[in-house]
């Protein structure tokens, strides 16, 4: 039994099959319209940069809510010892398939067994925003035990006053998740009340593809 338990989203299943039925939709949105993609986003891609530089001595890193794995490889790409996790089956079945050369497992973001400064990186990369709001800072504390001292963590969301019911997602395909949002000083407060130090922070905003967002780097202080 792990040492930490964190409370089970009550809509997991509904999620995790929600996810399931837009994989293949996702997975190819990115390949054709760059969308999820750092390489055509240079602000995004110079945040995974600066974060690869950071950690790429300290130890493995994982990408908690990989999908399809686009930024797993990129991190595999650039020398670090990295795996991804993703909630939903076909997602990773479309990373294995996508990124052969790269470690990826089904998992939960509730449900992973982390050793105590067991990682030198932790990457929430827009993944983290279906956690109920009890549930989040729950998940943030694990991720904090989780990394070494000096460790970092970088985590990406929308950003907003009200949370957002999807019905529909990725060309149309029926889903059932909660997007929820917080405002950016809400979010830095999570991550430092869950023992994390804040270090760099990016607000990004609207695109084609979403709405306003944040991406915020922390590190476990040694």
């Amino acid at each position: 039994m792990r040492a930490h338990q964190i409370d089970r989203p009550a809509d997991l299943d509904v999620v995790r099959e929600s996810y399931d039925r837009v994989a293949d939709n996702y997975a190819h949105m990115v390949a054709t319209t760059g969308m999820g993609d750092i390489r055509r986003h240079p602000w995004l891609k110079a945040s995974i940069d600066a974060f690869a530089d950071t950690v790429s001595e300290l130890g493995p890193v994982l990408d908690v809510g990989c999908g399809p794995g686009t930024v797993t490889a990129y991190l595999a790409e650039r020398g670090l010892d990295v795996s991804g996790v993703d909630l939903s089956p076909r997602m990773i079945e479309n990373a294995r398939r996508l990124h052969p050369e790269c470690r990826f497992s089904v998992s939960s973001a509730t449900d992973l067994d982390l050793g105590e400064a067991s990682l030198g990186g932790v990457l929430g990369w827009w993944s983290l925003f279906n956690l109920p709001r009890d549930v989040l800072p729950q998940v943030l504390a694990l991720f904090a035990r989780a990394l070494k001292p000096g460790g970092h963590f970088i985590t990406g969301t929308h950003v907003g006053d009200e949370d957002a019911l999807r019905t529909e997602a990725y060309g149309g395909v029926p889903v059932r998740w909660t997007t929820h949002k917080w405002r950016p000083e809400q979010f830095v407060n999570l991550i430092e009340q869950a023992g994390l130090r804040p270090v760099a922070e990016l607000r990004l905003p609207p695109d084609e593809h979403s709405g306003p967002s944040v991406v915020v780097m922390a590190e476990r202080p040694a």
